[in-house]
């Protein structure tokens, strides 16, 4: 007998490999699966101008980040298709800044106009580095201030729009890839039980999101940045270990053993960046 329905998730053309540089742009669904990435030691930047929602913030973000260096993997994760726009000047804004709403009417962005922007997004990354691996995502957080049924349009916008930029994208021969991490689907099919959600019932849980990268690591990683991870694991448990007494001998004696080991990993994965 089966008791839930699980979500086929597509293997990429690409993997992720250990330590590896990424830019994840996006809501705030973004933000904890970035922050994850982060405590795992890749050195990511996620969300450098603040939490982005809709497809048109997430085309400003990217058109503004700079990097010496261009990541190889960016992550796109998109909100809502709900926008603000300025009356005075007619320009989308990404932050109203606690200005009063009098000065900004509110839109909802139609498939067309969400693919358009995130077309351009894609094009600004190619032109940045052209072997780029776009990863897009639909935040499974809803959208209670909009009304639940609402909050499903603005969704299934987002999901048409994506689909339609892979789709576009699919028979172009290059070295680059767009794919699709149904995280969306996951929470909504495989964890459909309020237990996975957090106290406000809106957000995913932390067993949630830890369900999440689980997938994401079995689908995305390769066999590689999976056995780097199992390496980590012992140092990473290690270190965020709060003792009775920080100044005993053998407390220190752990500690030091401990990064001896870090630097040796340092050494095998040079891009390792020790969380904060």
């Amino acid at each position: 007998m089966e008791f839930r329905t699980i979500v086929d998730i597509p293997r990429p053309e690409f993997a992720i490999e250990p330590c590896e540089p990424m830019l994840f742009v996006g809501s705030c669904f973004a933000d904890s699966i970035g922050r994850r990435f982060r405590e795992e030691g890749f050195p990511v930047a996620v969300n450098p101008y603040g939490v982005m929602y809709n497809p048109v913030s997430v085309l400003h973000s990217v058109e503004r980040y700079s990097a010496d260096v261009w990541p190889r993997v960016a992550f796109i994760t998109l909100g809502t298709n709900h926008v603000y726009r300025e009356k005075a000047t007619g320009e989308i804004v990404d932050n109203c800044q606690k200005r009063p709403q009098s000065l900004f009417q509110e839109e909802l962005l139609t498939v067309d106009a969400c693919a358009d922007a995130l077309q351009q997004t894609v094009s600004v990354l190619r032109t940045r580095r052209p072997d780029v691996q776009v990863v897009f995502t639909v935040s499974p957080i809803r959208y209670r201030k909009y009304g639940y049924h609402e909050s499903l349009l603005s969704k299934a916008t987002l999901l048409l729009a994506v689909d339609k930029v892979i789709t576009d994208f699919k028979y172009q021969t290059s070295n680059f890839q767009l794919s699709y991490f149904p995280a969306y689907e996951i929470v909504m099919d495989e964890l459909r039980d309020y237990r996975f959600y957090a106290p406000d019932m809106l957000h995913p849980s932390a067993q949630a999101v830890e369900y999440i990268w689980q997938q994401l690591v079995a689908h995305y990683f390769s066999p590689r940045a999976q056995a780097y991870l199992s390496e980590w694991a012992p140092l990473k448990a290690a270190l965020g270990h709060r003792p009775f007494n920080a100044e005993s001998p053998e407390y220190r004696a752990l500690m030091d053993k401990t990064m001896l080991k870090v630097a040796e990993l340092q050494k095998k994965y040079p891009t390792f960046a020790l969380p904060k």
